[in-house]
């Protein structure tokens, strides 16, 4: 392995300087009427010591020092390999962490089933297996550039764990979309130490079933978070195999998150297909990627970004903390990032195919989301999210907003999809609910022995044979959200109409950690308030949204969710400052956050 010198890794810093519709990237002197310069920090020095405090602390606490849970010891194998390749790190060949190296070696041998799987979440997984491939791997090619009269026994080893888990992913399952990548992935770097046809064929007989992502950018999950298993997947088969076509999809995929992320760094999650469409994921998670492909590509729109993420929060915890062993492995990630080039701030987006809508000037962002995938179906693989607007200004978060109705316990507004009428957006939902009325006479079982069926409105089941009956009196409720968007002031006209008298509650949920004022407490809780009228403002630092006017008529703040999650006792209340306004229809209402 060639000598890795502090100069290879210069961080690009983000200037002062920015125009009214893009990131400009000159340095503060520009302000001073000098020429322009790029300032640059090292922090390859920093990914050193990190990864000295990381083998210190597997030796002051052992186990209790896991970060990784099930996957901790393939993990600490590559910060372990890394320390003692890296001829400036505190631990280069010593003899402490070769012992320790063994030790970890140990404990995956013994993690090992029969088959070559290992326990780590699901139960002999070829997948969960297939994760801690990346960091084994990665540790060994590390060590095997290595000349060590010490290593020879501990690779041996190691090779005989990893031969084993190779045999058991060119015949295992997967359970998800991402987990066939994931199996790739760790079969290519497997056959980078031990090359195996069985190896490349079983990759290439997953990859025959094609790799999907949609004309925005989504793979299957449309997840933030398994984007970044599938983007990581896909570099290292392409890197690996040396097949750059594996290149399209991430570029593509890294392309459309960026129109994902806050100012912060903050990504949009909720249009996902899977359990983050609850949550924020950081696009610090992506640095590698984007890294990759600004050097490979020589992409400028990419450096851009990877310099951006630098700067974020969780960038020294993710990356400069927990990835040595990956720079060392992957030596592209050493070059200097080119010259970076300037990116939209001010834009207005619409992701056609899950019907999510981006709208960011400057420092305010806004995200409308209609694209719940129909029929509505609690499980796993599913968007379902009722959270169909969110709002930032800076610091000053709304998480979310949502809509629900006592229409019959039916739940929170869920909209058919996003359309755009003039400069405006339209969400929409009908629902209907009938009664029912007897079965035909030629249906009819003298015992009452009818098949266990679903209610039309999909709200429970019975053994009442419902598809087979003729319906009444069906009640309807039509909800519509008008959202416009002016200069980072966003205006939102509801109209909720059909059945008279139906109560209508409207739940904005603030980050907890602004405050409120003009607002009124809620019974319920302390986290719950009323904005009866007027205005209200969620302030946190500098930043403020000032929101209403507000309104009242009753106060069901409660079991919102619908019956289909209140019988299993389930909720999708969320940490965070609820402020509800309420209303009874037909209900008109116009809000405004500015």
């Amino acid at each position: 392995m060639k000598k890795i010198s502090r100069n290879t890794f210069l961080k690009q810093s983000i200037g002062a300087g920015m125009s009214a519709a893009f990131f400009s990237l000159e340095g503060v002197s520009a302000r001073n009427g000098e020429t322009p310069k790029q300032p640059t920090v090292l922090f390859w020095s920093q990914m050193i010591q990190a990864n000295n405090a990381f083998i210190e602390e597997l030796i002051d606490r052992g186990v209790a020092a896991h970060r990784y849970g099930g996957r901790s010891n393939g993990y600490n194998f590559a910060h372990l390999a890394a320390g003692f390749a890296c001829e400036e790190g505190a631990f280069y060949k010593a003899s402490q962490v070769l012992s320790l190296l063994h030790e970890t070696t140990d404990k995956l041998i013994a993690s090992q089933r029969p088959d070559g799987t290992i326990n780590a979440g699901n139960l002999e997984s070829p997948p969960d297996t297939a994760f801690i491939m990346e960091p084994v791997c990665a540790g060994i090619a590390i060590l095997s550039q290595l000349t060590d009269p010490q290593l020879p026994e501990l690779l041996a080893r190691i090779k005989a764990f990893v031969l084993k888990v190779g045999e058991a992913l060119t015949l295992g399952g997967i359970h998800t979309p991402n987990h066939r990548w994931v199996v790739c992935h760790a079969l290519a770097r497997i056959n980078q130490l031990y090359p195996n046809p069985a190896y490349v064929k079983r990759i290439d007989e997953w990859l025959s079933e094609g790799i999907f992502i949609d004309e925005d950018g989504h793979y299957p999950e449309r997840s933030m978070n398994y984007s970044d298993v599938e983007n990581n997947a896909f570099l290292t088969m392409g890197r690996l195999l040396n097949r750059p076509e594996l290149y399209d999809a991430p570029r593509k995929s890294l392309s459309m998150t960026y129109y994902y992320m806050e100012p912060n760094g903050d990504l949009v999650t909720t249009d996902s297909r899977r359990q983050d469409q609850y949550s924020f994921r950081s696009i610090v998670g992506q640095y590698l990627y984007y890294r990759f492909l600004a050097i490979h590509d020589q992409s400028g729109e990419f450096a851009t970004i990877a310099t951006l993420i630098e700067g974020f929060e969780g960038f020294e915890r993710v990356v400069v903390q927990e990835a040595l062993f990956h720079f060392m492995e992957n030596t592209l990630l050493q070059q200097q990032l080119p010259t970076p080039t300037r990116l939209p701030t001010s834009f207005e987006k619409v992701f056609e195919t899950s019907s999510l809508l981006r709208i960011r000037r400057e420092n305010t962002s806004l995200t409308v989301f209609g694209g719940v995938d129909w029929p509505l179906i609690i499980a796993s693989g599913r968007s379902v999210s009722p959270n169909f607007f969110s709002y930032r200004k800076g610091a000053a978060i709304l998480k979310y907003m949502r809509l629900s109705s006592g229409f019959f316990s039916m739940g929170h507004f869920r909209s058919s999809g996003l359309r755009r009428l003039g400069d405006s957006y339209v969400l929409y939902q009908k629902m209907e609910v009938p009664y029912y009325q007897p079965l035909p006479a030629h249906l009819r079982e003298e015992k009452g022995d009818y098949p266990l069926t679903p209610s039309i409105d999909g709200r429970f089941w019975s053994k009442m044979a419902f598809d087979q009956r003729p319906v009444s009196n069906v009640k309807t409720l039509e909800t519509t959200v008008t959202i416009s968007e002016n200069q980072g002031v966003a205006t939102l006209l509801f109209n909720v109409y059909g059945l008279d008298g139906v109560e209508v509650t409207i739940e904005l949920c603030f980050d907890q950690t602004g405050s409120l004022s003009g607002v009124v407490p809620a019974q319920q809780g302390q986290e719950d308030f009323f904005l009866p009228s007027g205005h209200g403002t969620f302030k946190k630092g500098e930043d403020s949204i000032r929101f209403g006017p507000g309104i009242k008529t009753h106060e069901r703040i409660s079991r919102l969710d619908g019956e289909q999650y209140a019988v299993h006792f389930g909720t999708l209340r969320t940490s965070g400052s609820h402020v509800y306004l309420t209303g009874t229809t037909p209900f008109v209402h116009t809000l405004t956050l500015e």
